[in-house]
Protein backbone atom coordinates (compact mmCIF):
# COMPACT_ATOMS: atom_id res chain seq x y z
CA UNK A 1 0.00 0.00 0.00
CA UNK A 2 1.12 3.81 -1.22
CA UNK A 3 1.30 5.73 1.87
CA UNK A 4 -0.46 8.73 1.13
CA UNK A 5 -1.68 10.17 4.49
CA UNK A 6 -0.68 12.67 6.65
CA UNK A 7 -1.60 13.28 10.00
CA UNK A 8 -1.28 17.53 11.05
CA UNK A 9 -0.83 17.95 14.77
CA UNK A 10 -1.48 21.71 16.13
CA UNK A 11 -0.73 21.44 19.92
CA UNK A 12 -1.32 24.02 21.95
CA UNK A 13 -0.69 24.49 25.91
CA UNK A 14 -3.71 23.05 26.98
CA UNK A 15 -4.99 21.24 23.96
CA UNK A 16 -4.15 19.13 20.99
CA UNK A 17 -5.96 19.83 17.42
CA UNK A 18 -5.53 17.04 14.67
CA UNK A 19 -6.51 16.07 11.07
CA UNK A 20 -5.96 13.30 9.14
CA UNK A 21 -5.86 13.65 5.33
CA UNK A 22 -5.38 11.87 2.07
CA UNK A 23 -3.30 13.70 0.24
CA UNK A 24 -4.76 11.95 -3.06
CA UNK A 25 -7.08 14.28 -3.41
CA UNK A 26 -6.74 16.35 -0.18
CA UNK A 27 -9.99 14.35 1.62
CA UNK A 28 -10.57 14.77 5.43
CA UNK A 29 -10.54 10.65 6.75
CA UNK A 30 -10.36 12.31 10.53
CA UNK A 31 -10.61 15.36 12.80
CA UNK A 32 -10.72 16.36 16.37
CA UNK A 33 -9.94 18.29 18.86
CA UNK A 34 -8.66 17.39 22.80
CA UNK A 35 -9.18 20.75 25.32
CA UNK A 36 -8.33 21.50 28.88
CA UNK A 37 -5.63 18.87 28.94
CA UNK A 38 -4.09 18.33 32.70
CA UNK A 39 -7.28 19.48 34.14
CA UNK A 40 -10.28 16.86 35.32
CA UNK A 41 -12.85 18.22 33.15
CA UNK A 42 -10.59 17.49 29.51
CA UNK A 43 -12.88 16.48 26.78
CA UNK A 44 -11.79 14.57 23.43
CA UNK A 45 -14.30 15.19 20.17
CA UNK A 46 -13.12 13.05 17.57
CA UNK A 47 -15.11 12.76 14.04
CA UNK A 48 -14.80 10.20 11.13
CA UNK A 49 -15.40 12.03 8.71
CA UNK A 50 -15.64 8.85 6.16
CA UNK A 51 -18.68 7.29 8.77
CA UNK A 52 -19.73 10.54 9.54
CA UNK A 53 -19.71 9.35 13.31
CA UNK A 54 -18.89 11.74 16.20
CA UNK A 55 -17.63 10.61 19.58
CA UNK A 56 -16.91 12.07 22.59
CA UNK A 57 -14.62 11.39 25.77
CA UNK A 58 -15.07 13.43 28.81
CA UNK A 59 -12.50 13.03 31.80
CA UNK A 60 -9.19 13.65 32.89
CA UNK A 61 -6.59 13.65 30.56
CA UNK A 62 -3.14 14.10 32.34
CA UNK A 63 -1.01 15.56 29.09
CA UNK A 64 -0.04 15.88 26.00
CA UNK A 65 0.93 12.43 26.01
CA UNK A 66 -2.30 10.73 27.29
CA UNK A 67 -3.74 13.20 24.84
CA UNK A 68 -2.15 11.90 21.68
CA UNK A 69 -2.67 8.36 22.68
CA UNK A 70 -6.33 8.50 23.33
CA UNK A 71 -6.19 10.21 19.70
CA UNK A 72 -4.65 7.63 18.19
CA UNK A 73 -6.83 5.04 20.03
CA UNK A 74 -9.60 6.73 17.97
CA UNK A 75 -7.80 6.65 15.14
CA UNK A 76 -7.43 2.98 15.43
CA UNK A 77 -11.15 2.00 16.37
CA UNK A 78 -12.03 3.89 12.73
CA UNK A 79 -9.23 1.82 11.29
CA UNK A 80 -6.97 4.71 10.67
CA UNK A 81 -4.13 4.62 13.37
CA UNK A 82 -1.04 5.38 13.82
CA UNK A 83 0.19 1.92 12.98
CA UNK A 84 -1.54 2.11 9.55
CA UNK A 85 0.40 1.55 6.70
CA UNK A 86 -0.98 4.44 4.72
CA UNK A 87 0.18 6.84 6.77
CA UNK A 88 3.25 8.72 5.05
CA UNK A 89 4.26 11.33 7.76
CA UNK A 90 3.19 14.08 10.53
CA UNK A 91 3.07 17.59 9.85
CA UNK A 92 3.33 19.75 12.80
CA UNK A 93 2.48 23.12 13.29
CA UNK A 94 5.16 24.93 14.78
CA UNK A 95 4.34 29.02 15.79
CA UNK A 96 8.13 30.29 15.87
CA UNK A 97 10.57 29.57 13.02
CA UNK A 98 12.46 32.90 13.40
CA UNK A 99 15.22 33.45 10.30
CA UNK A 100 16.59 29.78 10.25
CA UNK A 101 13.52 27.74 9.30
CA UNK A 102 12.43 29.15 5.99
CA UNK A 103 10.19 26.12 4.75
CA UNK A 104 8.88 22.64 5.70
CA UNK A 105 11.21 20.69 7.51
CA UNK A 106 12.37 17.54 8.51
CA UNK A 107 12.74 17.25 12.24
CA UNK A 108 15.14 15.71 13.97
CA UNK A 109 17.30 16.59 17.21
CA UNK A 110 19.38 19.58 15.63
CA UNK A 111 15.50 21.26 14.43
CA UNK A 112 13.69 21.09 18.21
CA UNK A 113 17.47 22.41 19.47
CA UNK A 114 16.30 25.55 17.40
CA UNK A 115 13.02 25.56 18.06
CA UNK A 116 13.96 25.76 21.59
CA UNK A 117 16.39 28.42 21.11
CA UNK A 118 13.50 30.00 19.83
CA UNK A 119 11.86 29.61 23.38
CA UNK A 120 12.49 33.75 24.13
CA UNK A 121 10.51 35.13 21.24
CA UNK A 122 7.70 33.04 21.39
CA UNK A 123 7.45 31.71 24.97
CA UNK A 124 3.30 31.23 25.02
CA UNK A 125 3.46 28.96 21.61
CA UNK A 126 6.81 27.05 20.78
CA UNK A 127 6.70 25.21 24.49
CA UNK A 128 3.34 23.73 23.42
CA UNK A 129 4.38 22.85 19.66
CA UNK A 130 7.45 21.44 20.82
CA UNK A 131 5.86 19.21 23.56
CA UNK A 132 3.66 17.71 20.61
CA UNK A 133 6.06 17.07 18.95
CA UNK A 134 8.19 14.93 21.27
CA UNK A 135 5.03 12.63 21.93
CA UNK A 136 4.36 12.20 18.52
CA UNK A 137 8.35 10.95 17.49
CA UNK A 138 7.68 8.87 20.80
CA UNK A 139 5.15 7.11 19.35
CA UNK A 140 6.16 6.65 16.05
CA UNK A 141 10.19 7.10 16.16
CA UNK A 142 10.42 5.76 12.59
CA UNK A 143 7.85 8.07 10.75
CA UNK A 144 8.90 10.82 9.23
CA UNK A 145 7.73 13.87 11.31
CA UNK A 146 7.55 17.45 9.48
CA UNK A 147 7.79 21.37 10.93
CA UNK A 148 5.61 23.97 9.18
CA UNK A 149 6.37 27.18 10.31
CA UNK A 150 3.56 29.88 10.96
CA UNK A 151 6.61 32.42 10.17
CA UNK A 152 8.15 30.80 7.05
CA UNK A 153 6.06 32.86 4.82
CA UNK A 154 6.85 36.22 6.34
CA UNK A 155 10.76 35.61 5.48
CA UNK A 156 10.56 36.55 1.94
CA UNK A 157 9.92 40.24 3.60
CA UNK A 158 12.62 42.80 1.81
CA UNK A 159 15.01 43.93 5.24
CA UNK A 160 13.14 47.62 4.67
CA UNK A 161 9.89 45.80 6.00
CA UNK A 162 11.07 43.10 8.34
CA UNK A 163 13.55 45.62 10.24
CA UNK A 164 12.98 47.93 13.53
CA UNK A 165 14.61 51.25 13.91
CA UNK A 166 16.94 50.54 15.89
CA UNK A 167 20.72 49.26 16.15
CA UNK A 168 21.21 46.46 13.66
CA UNK A 169 23.95 45.08 15.92
CA UNK A 170 22.05 44.90 19.17
CA UNK A 171 18.75 44.00 17.07
CA UNK A 172 20.64 40.83 15.43
CA UNK A 173 22.31 39.86 19.15
CA UNK A 174 18.91 39.34 20.69
CA UNK A 175 16.83 38.14 17.57
CA UNK A 176 14.53 41.40 17.15
CA UNK A 177 12.67 42.02 14.08
CA UNK A 178 9.36 41.36 12.18
CA UNK A 179 8.80 37.90 11.54
CA UNK A 180 4.69 37.99 11.06
CA UNK A 181 2.71 35.06 12.29
CA UNK A 182 -0.56 33.45 10.23
CA UNK A 183 1.40 32.20 8.10
CA UNK A 184 0.27 28.99 6.45
CA UNK A 185 -3.26 30.99 6.64
CA UNK A 186 -1.59 33.69 4.65
CA UNK A 187 0.07 31.59 1.90
CA UNK A 188 -3.05 29.34 1.33
CA UNK A 189 -5.41 31.99 1.09
CA UNK A 190 -3.37 34.50 -0.94
CA UNK A 191 -2.79 31.17 -3.42
CA UNK A 192 -6.79 30.38 -3.37
CA UNK A 193 -7.41 33.70 -4.23
CA UNK A 194 -5.30 34.08 -7.16
CA UNK A 195 -6.89 30.59 -8.40
CA UNK A 196 -10.72 32.24 -7.84
CA UNK A 197 -9.77 34.75 -10.34
CA UNK A 198 -8.44 32.47 -12.97
CA UNK A 199 -5.05 33.66 -12.68
CA UNK A 200 -0.87 32.24 -11.56
CA UNK A 201 -0.24 33.49 -8.20
CA UNK A 202 2.73 34.90 -9.69
CA UNK A 203 0.43 37.21 -11.52
CA UNK A 204 -1.31 38.64 -8.61
CA UNK A 205 -1.13 41.08 -5.67
CA UNK A 206 -3.17 40.52 -2.86
CA UNK A 207 -3.99 42.15 0.29
CA UNK A 208 -4.95 39.25 3.04
CA UNK A 209 -6.52 39.98 6.19
CA UNK A 210 -7.29 36.93 8.53
CA UNK A 211 -9.34 37.74 11.11
CA UNK A 212 -10.07 35.83 14.10
CA UNK A 213 -9.28 36.12 17.89
CA UNK A 214 -5.69 37.02 16.55
CA UNK A 215 -5.66 39.49 13.39
CA UNK A 216 -2.99 40.19 10.84
CA UNK A 217 -2.81 41.46 7.36
CA UNK A 218 -0.25 40.48 4.71
CA UNK A 219 0.60 42.57 1.31
CA UNK A 220 1.61 39.52 -1.26
CA UNK A 221 3.09 40.64 -4.19
CA UNK A 222 3.34 37.61 -7.04
CA UNK A 223 2.63 35.00 -4.09
CA UNK A 224 5.52 36.50 -1.75
CA UNK A 225 5.19 38.09 1.25
CA UNK A 226 6.60 41.95 1.17
CA UNK A 227 4.81 42.82 4.26
CA UNK A 228 2.73 41.75 7.68
CA UNK A 229 0.94 43.62 10.13
CA UNK A 230 2.34 41.64 13.63
CA UNK A 231 6.30 41.60 14.20
CA UNK A 232 8.54 40.25 17.09
CA UNK A 233 5.58 38.72 18.65
CA UNK A 234 1.89 38.29 17.52
CA UNK A 235 0.87 41.74 19.65
CA UNK A 236 2.10 44.34 16.74
CA UNK A 237 -0.41 44.91 14.25
CA UNK A 238 -4.87 44.81 14.21
CA UNK A 239 -6.75 45.39 17.14
CA UNK A 240 -7.99 41.76 17.77
CA UNK A 241 -9.82 40.17 20.30
CA UNK A 242 -7.78 40.82 23.56
CA UNK A 243 -4.50 42.12 22.33
CA UNK A 244 -3.80 46.06 21.80
CA UNK A 245 -2.39 45.70 18.38
CA UNK A 246 -0.08 48.91 17.66
CA UNK A 247 0.96 51.05 20.15
CA UNK A 248 3.52 53.69 21.28
CA UNK A 249 6.28 52.16 23.08
CA UNK A 250 6.10 54.71 25.61
CA UNK A 251 2.78 53.68 26.40
CA UNK A 252 5.00 50.94 28.88
CA UNK A 253 7.18 53.28 30.45
CA UNK A 254 4.66 55.33 31.64
CA UNK A 255 2.41 52.57 32.87
CA UNK A 256 5.35 50.97 34.97
CA UNK A 257 6.67 54.55 35.79
CA UNK A 258 3.55 56.46 36.70
CA UNK A 259 0.75 53.16 37.03
CA UNK A 260 3.35 51.17 39.05
CA UNK A 261 2.93 48.28 36.98
CA UNK A 262 5.47 45.67 36.28
CA UNK A 263 6.41 44.19 33.22
CA UNK A 264 4.69 40.69 33.99
CA UNK A 265 1.12 42.77 34.01
CA UNK A 266 1.36 45.17 31.25
CA UNK A 267 2.28 42.07 29.44
CA UNK A 268 -0.96 40.63 30.39
CA UNK A 269 -2.80 43.58 29.92
CA UNK A 270 -1.31 44.39 26.19
CA UNK A 271 -2.00 40.52 25.49
CA UNK A 272 -5.17 39.63 27.37
CA UNK A 273 -7.09 42.47 28.62
CA UNK A 274 -6.67 44.59 25.44
CA UNK A 275 -8.02 44.93 21.59
CA UNK A 276 -11.95 44.53 21.56
CA UNK A 277 -12.30 43.24 25.21
CA UNK A 278 -10.34 46.06 26.84
CA UNK A 279 -12.73 48.73 25.04
CA UNK A 280 -15.99 47.21 25.66
CA UNK A 281 -15.98 43.73 27.47
CA UNK A 282 -16.48 41.47 24.65
CA UNK A 283 -14.25 40.01 22.27
CA UNK A 284 -17.08 38.13 20.57
CA UNK A 285 -17.59 40.28 17.11
CA UNK A 286 -21.23 38.78 17.37
CA UNK A 287 -21.81 39.53 20.71
CA UNK A 288 -20.29 43.02 19.92
CA UNK A 289 -22.86 43.54 17.17
CA UNK A 290 -25.64 42.99 19.34
CA UNK A 291 -25.08 45.01 21.35
CA UNK A 292 -24.08 47.79 18.54
CA UNK A 293 -28.11 47.11 16.94
CA UNK A 294 -29.30 47.69 20.76
CA UNK A 295 -27.69 50.78 21.09
CA UNK A 296 -24.76 50.19 23.26
CA UNK A 297 -21.91 53.26 22.45
CA UNK A 298 -19.21 51.18 24.10
CA UNK A 299 -19.85 48.26 21.51
CA UNK A 300 -20.15 50.89 18.59
CA UNK A 301 -16.82 52.45 19.44
CA UNK A 302 -15.00 49.63 19.80
CA UNK A 303 -15.91 48.60 16.50
CA UNK A 304 -15.02 51.95 14.92
CA UNK A 305 -11.80 52.21 16.39
CA UNK A 306 -11.29 47.96 15.11
CA UNK A 307 -12.20 49.32 11.45
CA UNK A 308 -10.35 52.16 11.96
CA UNK A 309 -6.87 49.98 12.38
CA UNK A 310 -8.42 47.37 10.03
CA UNK A 311 -8.81 50.87 7.16
CA UNK A 312 -5.22 52.06 7.96
CA UNK A 313 -3.19 48.85 7.29
CA UNK A 314 -5.77 48.52 4.05
CA UNK A 315 -4.43 51.78 2.59
CA UNK A 316 -0.97 50.76 4.00
CA UNK A 317 -0.59 47.90 1.86
CA UNK A 318 -2.18 49.81 -1.32
CA UNK A 319 0.65 52.13 -1.51
CA UNK A 320 3.23 48.81 -0.45
CA UNK A 321 2.25 46.76 -3.40
CA UNK A 322 1.46 49.93 -6.11
CA UNK A 323 -1.24 47.67 -7.81
CA UNK A 324 -3.61 45.80 -5.81
CA UNK A 325 -5.67 42.80 -7.65
CA UNK A 326 -7.56 41.77 -4.64
CA UNK A 327 -8.66 42.37 -0.92
CA UNK A 328 -9.60 39.10 0.10
CA UNK A 329 -10.80 38.82 4.15
CA UNK A 330 -10.51 35.16 6.38
CA UNK A 331 -10.88 33.47 9.25
CA UNK A 332 -13.37 33.11 11.91
CA UNK A 333 -14.39 36.92 11.59
CA UNK A 334 -13.42 37.96 8.31
CA UNK A 335 -15.50 34.80 6.66
CA UNK A 336 -18.32 35.20 8.83
CA UNK A 337 -19.03 38.87 9.69
CA UNK A 338 -20.69 40.57 7.01
CA UNK A 339 -20.35 44.53 8.49
CA UNK A 340 -16.96 43.96 9.29
CA UNK A 341 -16.14 43.32 5.56
CA UNK A 342 -18.59 46.27 4.08
CA UNK A 343 -17.25 48.77 7.27
CA UNK A 344 -13.43 48.00 6.32
CA UNK A 345 -13.83 48.38 2.43
CA UNK A 346 -16.64 51.53 2.56
CA UNK A 347 -14.95 54.67 1.11
CA UNK A 348 -12.50 52.83 -0.74
CA UNK A 349 -14.27 53.30 -4.37
CA UNK A 350 -11.83 55.23 -5.18
CA UNK A 351 -8.94 53.14 -5.33
CA UNK A 352 -11.05 50.49 -7.02
CA UNK A 353 -12.59 48.33 -4.56
CA UNK A 354 -16.07 48.00 -3.40
CA UNK A 355 -18.54 45.59 -1.93
CA UNK A 356 -21.86 44.46 -3.38
CA UNK A 357 -24.49 44.26 0.13
CA UNK A 358 -26.20 41.33 -1.57
CA UNK A 359 -22.94 39.49 -2.60
CA UNK A 360 -21.80 40.02 1.18
CA UNK A 361 -24.77 38.95 3.22
CA UNK A 362 -24.66 35.56 1.60
CA UNK A 363 -23.02 32.69 3.98
CA UNK A 364 -20.94 29.83 2.95
CA UNK A 365 -18.42 27.83 3.37
CA UNK A 366 -16.64 28.17 -0.88
CA UNK A 367 -14.42 30.72 -1.70
CA UNK A 368 -16.57 33.33 -3.27
CA UNK A 369 -16.25 37.16 -4.67
CA UNK A 370 -18.29 40.26 -2.71
CA UNK A 371 -17.27 42.96 -5.07
CA UNK A 372 -19.63 44.16 -7.98
CA UNK A 373 -18.68 42.54 -11.41
CA UNK A 374 -17.18 46.39 -12.24
CA UNK A 375 -15.07 46.54 -9.26
CA UNK A 376 -11.41 47.58 -10.08
CA UNK A 377 -10.32 45.41 -7.43
CA UNK A 378 -11.81 42.27 -6.13
CA UNK A 379 -13.28 41.66 -2.62
CA UNK A 380 -13.65 38.55 -1.51
CA UNK A 381 -13.91 36.12 1.12
CA UNK A 382 -11.70 32.90 0.84
CA UNK A 383 -12.30 30.21 3.81
CA UNK A 384 -8.97 29.39 5.43
CA UNK A 385 -7.32 26.19 5.70
CA UNK A 386 -4.59 25.96 7.84
CA UNK A 387 -4.15 22.02 8.40
CA UNK A 388 -4.61 21.39 4.54
CA UNK A 389 -1.73 23.56 4.00
CA UNK A 390 0.64 22.39 6.47
CA UNK A 391 -0.58 18.81 5.18
CA UNK A 392 0.47 19.88 1.50
CA UNK A 393 3.55 21.23 2.56
CA UNK A 394 4.41 18.23 4.44
CA UNK A 395 3.48 15.49 2.15
CA UNK A 396 5.55 17.62 -0.68
CA UNK A 397 8.77 17.31 1.49
CA UNK A 398 8.09 13.80 2.80
CA UNK A 399 6.20 12.34 -0.60
CA UNK A 400 9.28 13.45 -2.63
CA UNK A 401 11.02 10.25 -1.42
CA UNK A 402 8.53 8.27 -0.72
Amino acid sequence: MTATRVLVLNSGSSSLKYQLLDMRDASRLALGLVERIGEQTSRLKHTCVGIGETREQNGPIADHDAALKAVAEELARDGIGLDSPGLLAIGHRVVHGGMFFTEPTVIDDGVITEIERLIPVAPLHNPANLTGIRTARALRPDLPQVAVFDTAFHTTMPESSARYAIDPRLADRYRVRRYGFHGTSHAYVSRETARLLGKDPAEVNVIVLHLGNGASASAVERGRCVDTSMGLTPLEGLVMGTRSGDLDPAVIFHLARVGGMSMDEIDTLLNKRSGLFGLCGDNDMREIRRRIDEGDQEAALAFDIYIHRLKKYIGAYYAVLGKVDAIVFTAGVGENAAPVRQAAIAGLEGLGAAVDPELNSVRGDEARLISPASARVAVAVVPTDEELEIATQTYALVGKSN
